[in-house]
């Protein structure tokens, strides 16, 4: 074998793991979607193919019908990423940096087959031998990848006999507290939660406008249901009909470290599409009956142990300055006479976006823990429960102003981690110590990371919502497709009373 091939070979190892590691467990997280059982089938088979490829090609010399089984192999392997790209085609949208490399892992592939197949072509013609061979640390570099395609091939295996438990609820069935048909403009509406809540009221018949800065993304949802997508509000008439706002529009918090522009962005973003929701009630002949308005549960500061309600006050820090200044700009709407709703939400638990969805992969791999000591609590909600919630908010007159979007018994962040552990059944015994994180993150770790709130969602419980999901046990049970038992002992849970400002 040639340096040419080896180069060749090493490079498509390379890119396969890139691709692995960047692509189907990182920004597309292949594993926990419910829709790509084929492609994950796909993905386990071929790996294992690779598995015998790189052991066969760095540890031996294949002679007679070893050589030519290798052939087959290497033809199968082509077949597969041919079945494989029409099935991508047929079930996502892949992302440019994906298509790309793509591209590139076939155009090397071809390489390699040129090279390779006249080598084994001459040894098929040998008698049928696997005689040693050591290519030195290439032949190590040739073990591990063989190691680790098999690892990613069974995983994905795995994954994909998992896909049918992650079958979500029809969306439709999130927005039943609506009745009739109503016209309802979403910000946001592509993100995390708002697409989901499209889905849920496209689903259910309404009529949902989208605003949002991209456009083709947006025309995926269109196929739940009528769906108008629009990039600026200036787009909408006068004399357009709209019976409610749900304003979810705004810099992404918890993407990247807390820098200052990002600071900066953060607010601003948040004001600005709020302050043009403002500007379009005011020109509207026919004014929204309401306005959900998102902030978060930063809004009551760094607060322990303490038990919060939406009738506390909060303490100084950078989320909560974000919440204040975004709930202060919302509530201009009452003056407009909107219903005005401030929707402060917790940790939102789904296995498709959100923290929960970075941290499944290294706890199924067996690398998760809590973070820091795990003493600080963690106030989550279900996505779906938190869908529900906005069209509850809608619907029910009676719900105004601040109410927590969170479930009735949030949790410390390692009972949290316990329990993740324990859906995925997995150990989760690993510590993220809080100095490199305070280090490397700063702000947003103390904040997001290392700290949090015990919120209760009063207001939600005292105006007749009712949570499909209640405990962190039974929403990671549906997420991860176990619907586990209860194993973890959790901290008794009481409504506050006459909670302290």
């Amino acid at each position: 074998m040639t340096n040419i091939l080896w180069a060749a070979i090493l490079l498509q190892m390379a890119m396969g793991a890139f691709d692995t590691v960047y692509h189907h467990e990182g920004t597309e997280r292949l594993a926990w979607r419910p829709d790509q059982q084929h492609e994950l089938r796909l993905h386990g088979v071929r790996n294992l193919a690779y598995a015998v490829l790189f052991a066969m090609l760095g540890w031996t010399q294949p002679h007679g019908a070893w050589a030519a089984g290798l052939i087959a192999l290497m033809a199968g392997e082509l077949l597969i990423t041919l079945w494989d790209f029409v099935e991508e085609d047929r079930t996502r949208k892949l992302p440019a940096t994906e298509r790309v490399t793509h591209t590139l892992l076939t155009l090397n592939y071809g390489v390699v087959l040129a090279l390779l197949m006249p080598w084994l072509l001459e040894l098929a013609g040998q008698p049928t031998a696997l005689v040693p061979a050591r290519y030195g640390i290439i032949s190590w570099l040739c073990a591990i990848a063989a190691a680790g395609v098999v690892i990613s091939g069974l995983r994905d295996l795995a994954a994909a006999r998992r896909c049918p438990k992650l079958r979500r609820e029809r969306p439709a069935r999130l927005a039943e507290a609506l009745t009739g048909r109503r016209a309802i403009l979403v910000t946001g509406g592509t993100g995390f939660i708002g697409a989901r809540l499209v889905a849920a009221l496209a689903g259910a018949g309404h009529d949902v406008t989208i605003l949002t800065r991209n456009r083709g993304k947006a025309l995926l949802l269109a196929e739940t249901g009528p769906v108008r997508v629009i990039t600026s509000l200036e787009e909408i008439e006068d004399d357009a009909r709209i019976d409610a706002i749900v304003n979810l529009a705004g810099e992404p918090i918890s993407d990247s470290p807390w820098t200052k522009a990002k600071r900066i962005r953060i607010i601003r973003s948040r004001l600005a599409v709020t302050h043009d929701v403002l500007r379009l009630i005011r020109r509207l002949n026919h004014r929204p009956e309401v306005l959900i308005s998102g902030s978060a549960i930063g809004w009551y500061g760094l607060r322990g142990d303490q038990m919060l309600t939406e009738d506390n006050l909060g303490t100084p820090c950078f989320s909560r300055r974000v919440c204040v200044a975004w709930e202060r700009a919302a509530r201009k709407g009452e003056a407009l006479g909107v219903r005005t709703v401030l929707l402060r939400t917790g940790l939102v638990l789904d296995n498709d976006g959100g923290m929960l969805a970075r941290m499944l992969a290294p706890f199924e791999f067996g690398m998760g823990g809590p973070f820091g000591d795990g003493r600080h609590w963690m106030s989550w909600i279900h996505r779906d429960d938190l869908v529900r919630m906005i069209v509850h908010c809608i619907a029910n007159i009676k719900v105004i102003g601040p109410v927590n979007g969170t479930a009735p018994e949030p949790v410390t962040n390692r009972n949290f981690t316990k329990a993740l552990g324990s859906a995925l059944r997995r150990p989760a015994i690993i510590p993220v110590p809080a100095w490199p994180l305070r280090t490397l993150l700063g702000g947003f770790a103390e904040e997001l990371l290392l700290s949090g709130q015990r919120v209760y969602p009063e207001v939600a419980l005292r105006s007749g919502f009712s949570f499909q999901y209640e405990t962190i046990e039974e929403a990671l049970g549906a997420i991860t497709g176990r619907r586990l038992a209860s194993t973890i002992l959790k901290t008794p849970l009481l409504v506050p009373q006459g909670a302290g400002q």
